[in-house]
């Protein structure tokens, strides 16, 4: 049986799950995290170049526990998704869509037929190299597998509407910083245009009956929460080492 996606279960169910963004590429991360209770991981393959055999062994790590693995694909692209997936991922986070045309390329990519045109080969890690019945894998992954759509651009949100309408997606994530360059006040947080823009997604999004995601820090996550976000990234694993490290260090070194 495919590992069931106890992160789409709870965002059906209403509830909230709290993830990271992973960088680091040693599999005991993504072990340590679900040891932890983190629900979910979103393996950073877009800003850190990672090879498929690592993602493997990452993924491998965290099926060591109830963590949920979610990959951060480069692009938007067939080939990206596809062996994303088929490392065994239960989900992927896709840049860059900013159309209606580009939300349903992205759904076609992840879903087998007939609702999508994902290539099948039943021999990869996700179907147990082959040791899976074909039917019930291709009818389990296309149930299974969360699809998160990022908004990061002044062009998706004008699109956000029609974007909203395709039901395979099930997660608009908020891309914070990369949203305050499209508005042109890069990397200004509390900039009114940028918080608007934010509340306008949010509302729309659950409006809509689909959960809204974004990536914030600890002390930000509980407001989120009751504004009624469900998908929460915490920072890095690098970031996490980071401030704890630099805290330790304060706190001896007076």
């Amino acid at each position: 049986m495919l590992k069931e996606n106890k992160v789409k279960k709870k965002l059906k169910e209403g509830g909230y799950v709290v993830g990271t963004f992973v960088k680091i590429t040693d599999p005991s991360i993504t072990e340590i995290l679900g040891l932890i209770g983190f629900d979910f991981f979103v393996l950073d393959n877009e800003h850190v170049s990672m090879s498929k055999e690592t993602i493997g062994n990452i993924i491998r790590g965290a099926n060591t526990t109830d963590i949920t693995p979610i990959i951060r694909v480069r692009k938007n692209e067939d080939v990206e998704i596809l062996q994303a997936l088929d490392s065994g991922a239960l989900g992927v986070q896709v840049p860059n869509v900013d159309t209606e045309e580009q939300a349903k390329d992205l759904v076609s990519y992840v879903k087998y037929k007939p609702e999508g045109k994902r290539g099948f080969s039943p021999s990869v890690r996700a179907a147990h190299y082959g040791l899976y019945d074909k039917i019930q894998y291709v009818k389990d992954s296309n149930e299974n597998t969360l699809i998160v759509s990022h908004c990061e651009t002044v062009e998706c949100v004008k699109n956000l509407d029609e974007i909203l309408k395709i039901p395979e997606i099930d997660v608009i994530f908020i891309g914070p910083m990369d949203l305050s360059q499209s508005l042109g006040v890069t990397g200004q947080s509390n900039n009114p245009k940028l918080l608007e823009a934010i509340d306008l997604v949010i509302k729309k999004t659950k409006a809509a009956g689909k959960s809204v995601g974004i990536v914030t820090n600890q002390e930000k996550a509980s407001e989120y929460i009751d504004r009624g976000v469900q998908y929460l990234l915490i920072g890095t694993d690098q970031g996490m080492i980071s401030s704890t490290g630099k805290d330790i260090i304060k706190n001896l070194k007076k």
